[in-house]
């Protein structure tokens, strides 16, 4: 796939003194002769006409040669002419040299024509949403890190601060559905400082795993679970979601509150879940969504925007990272996107569940 500057492109004077024609094959002497006044480099914009002319000069061929405009992908006249006609004559001998500063469009591995004006030197590389931003895809862990070690001394403070202490509401809804039993054993995901962890046990629920990408969080967590007296019955564990060092079928109960928005590779993640689920265990994801409720929208909207960032440059001294937690909320899938992101993950029976008009759902779905 390749990109181009989707306006006209119309060579300046620059471009058109560096213009340049290579000598040409005489396939065609004849038409050569005649029209061999548009064949030098052009300097009054004569291109459109050599284009209009290529069929005498070339014979009866089918033109491979197209004018510029639009999408250069789709346009039928382009395809295939990085390499010469099937009698040798090699329609990259009539390029004139449009400026690389408007072209990058990649079109052939071959390096025959490595020096193409169509071809960018490097590949493209990868990006991710990094909140509103575009960032290359290996940096948004390191990124989102550096966020989260800013704010772990008082995340849960400004958690009660964002939500107006609703998010307490939500996560005990959210561990009720875990459905907790003695003999079940739960895996949570971006724990950070424990809470969900905390809930399973507290309803009575077994063995828990705490993970965390962000080690500054679980030290949080940590001390936490030390002063309720649970430390020994958590597993504290630095773990990327995306690549979870638990063999197969290993765990009843997967989990994941807010923090499927900040993973890198989301799908990756879910796949991850359904596999180390036991047959019969199920995922749960309680995260942002998109509200449903009209007249919530706008005020929903001034208080994340607006509000929180100032409050949290007053409690955490970070307003930039409370900004990021706010655009990543609206860069989310929606709730149906999601839903069908979890059943291309393998999971069955994808249910959700919106909280409180639609700025926060549930999401689960078993491994069958």
């Amino acid at each position: 796939m390749f990109m181009c500057w989707r306006s006209r492109i119309r060579p300046g004077p620059a471009d058109r003194e560096s213009a340049r024609h290579t000598q040409m094959q005489q396939h065609t002497p004849a038409a050569f002769k005649t029209h061999e006044n548009i064949l030098r480099a052009s300097a009054e914009g004569e291109d459109a006409l050599t284009f209009q002319l290529l069929p005498q000069i070339c014979g009866k061929r089918p033109s491979k040669i197209g004018a510029v405009d639009g999408n250069m992908a789709d346009s039928m006249p382009f395809k295939g002419i990085t390499k010469p006609a099937h009698d040798g004559f090699d329609f990259w001998k009539l390029w004139h040299g449009w400026p690389q500063r408007y072209i990058d469009c990649p079109m052939t591995d071959s390096a025959e024509h490595n020096a193409s004006p169509f071809q960018s030197s490097e590949h493209v590389e990868d990006t991710i949403d990094f909140g509103y931003r575009n960032v290359p895809r290996g940096q948004k862990k390191t990124m989102v890190r550096e966020v989260f070690e800013s704010v772990a001394g008082k995340y849960d403070i400004m958690n009660d601060v964002m939500s107006l202490g609703i998010h307490r509401v939500w996560k005990r809804i959210f561990v009720g559905m875990l459905n907790p039993r003695p003999n079940m054993k739960l895996l949570d995901l971006a724990g950070g400082t424990g809470d969900i962890t905390f809930g399973w046990l507290r309803a009575g629920g077994g063995p828990a795993i705490l993970s965390d990408i962000n080690a500054a969080m679980l030290s949080v967590g940590r001390d936490r679970a030390i002063k309720a007296g649970l430390i020994g019955k958590i597993e504290v564990c630095v773990v990327d979601a995306e690549a979870i060092p638990l063999p197969d079928c290993s765990v009843d109960r997967v989990t994941i509150a807010f923090g499927l928005r900040n993973c890198t590779d989301k799908l990756a993640v879910l796949r991850e879940a359904r596999r180390v689920l036991k047959p019969g265990g199920r995922f749960f994801c309680l995260e942002f969504s998109q509200v449903e409720i009209a007249a919530l929208a706008p005020i929903y909207d001034l208080w994340s925007f607006q509000v929180l960032p100032k409050m949290g440059q007053i409690i955490a001294k970070d307003s930039e990272s409370y900004q990021y937690l706010a655009e990543s909320i609206r860069m989310f899938p929606d709730q149906e996107t999601l839903a069908q992101m979890m059943r291309d993950a393998g999971l069955e029976q994808v249910q959700y569940r919106n909280l409180s008009g639609g700025i926060a759902a549930i999401h689960s779905g078993w491994r069958l």
